[in-house]
């Protein structure tokens, strides 16, 4: 690939490629765009089949880091990281220290979290060379398992799609078919249940099912069969491009909204559900609630706090949906436009961060 040419494209600050030979460290750290503030995003350790497929990735993904702060309201930017390697057999002490001293010579410019491959316990590691890190365990004052916080996103979200598609948010009586019903979808189910809503739920695990069916009084169906069932909202919960050409022409919700990341198959499906009239909760913008509790760590974590401002992505999709009407325009495009327009207001304002900017990481700078 030709790198600057794709840096320029979609306007990257940095990338910086590591390796340590004593540990075998191979790393990338792509740092998108810093003007709301240090990049924040997860560390993934993934196998990949090459290392261009890696770069792509780390791109990729710290972009969409940038849109998701942005949307969030949060004074963070976008970046990732992506380490080369099995996560079930190529991790080592070694391996996440020496990763930990690159992300500290960074200065600040880039804050990393788990992510895919990697856990709390990598991050513990990670930390004993940086501050840069959060997701660490409760015991250094993180905030925990964000699946709570992530679920309680997703269910206010779900409010504020419902009141846009039927005129008031209330849930009672609402039916939602839940796709997945794991850590974050489970939490989320409570929420609903408490709040009135009949559960359709599915998932490949039996186990998970029949737990939802006994705490939440939920109707249990076979997966294939989620997309057809009579309800007035789809969750989808579990794996990525499931609106496609196949499940569209199935759905009977008037709401699409879910903690699933990239829930479009491809954007001519935002532009589908748009043309049907289907309120869809772009995925960036409902299933912020992890990255707003965690980035509460760079203050000194305070749940109270974090959870007010996990409540406002309520207001943010309420935000998405007055673009999306005031342009005429699908909301997944309307949430780029919401994150764009905030990036553009604070750009002239301020320079690239520093770690010196009195604003940030007072929580755990020694």
């Amino acid at each position: 690939m030709e790198l600057f040419k794709y840096l320029e494209a979609y306007d990257y600050e940095e990338v910086h490629f590591v390796q340590d030979k004593q540990s075998g460290l191979k790393a990338i750290v792509a740092i998108h765009d810093t003007t709301l503030g240090p990049a924040l995003g997860g560390t993934r350790m993934w196998t990949y089949e090459s290392e261009e497929a890696a770069i792509i990735d780390a791109l990729r993904l710290s972009k969409g880091m940038t849109y998701k702060n942005a949307a969030a309201g949060l004074n963070l930017g976008g970046g990732k990281t992506v380490i080369i390697g099995d996560p079930r057999k190529d991790k080592s002490e070694e391996k996440f220290r020496a990763f930990g001293r690159f992300i500290q010579g960074l200065n600040g410019r880039y804050i990393t979290a788990e992510d895919v491959g990697t856990s709390v316990e990598d991050m513990d590691i990670i930390h004993e060379e940086t501050d840069f890190v959060t997701g660490i365990s409760p015991a250094f004052g993180s905030s925990g398992n964000p699946s709570p916080a992530t679920a309680f996103g997703v269910y206010r979200g779900i409010k504020a799609s419902v009141k846009e598609a039927f005129g008031s948010d209330s849930l009672e009586g609402k039916k939602v078919a839940v796709q997945g019903v794991g850590n974050v979808a489970y939490h989320l189910c409570r929420y609903l249940h408490e709040d009135g809503a009949s559960l359709i739920v599915t998932d490949i695990h039996k186990d998970a099912v029949m737990r939802a069916v006994n705490d939440f009084d939920a109707v249990a169906v076979d997966p294939s069969d989620i997309y057809s069932v009579d309800c007035d909202v789809f969750s989808p919960c579990a794996l990525g491009a499931i609106i496609n050409d196949e499940t569209i022409p199935q759905l009977k919700a008037k709401v699409i909204a879910g903690s699933a990341n990239n829930q479009l198959k491809e954007n001519k499906h935002g532009d589908i559900l748009f043309e049907m009239g289907i309120v869809y909760a772009p995925d960036y913008v409902i299933n912020a609630g992890g990255v707003i509790n965690v980035a509460d760590e760079l203050y000194g974590y305070n749940r109270d706090r974090a959870m007010k401002k996990i409540e406002q992505i309520y207001n943010n999709l309420e935000k998405v949906f007055a673009i999306s009407k005031r342009d005429g325009i699908p909301s997944y495009l309307a949430a780029d436009r919401m994150a764009e327009e905030r990036i553009k207001r604070i750009q002239n304002s301020r320079s690239p961060f520093l770690v010196n900017e009195k604003h940030i990481l007072s929580r755990r700078l020694k």
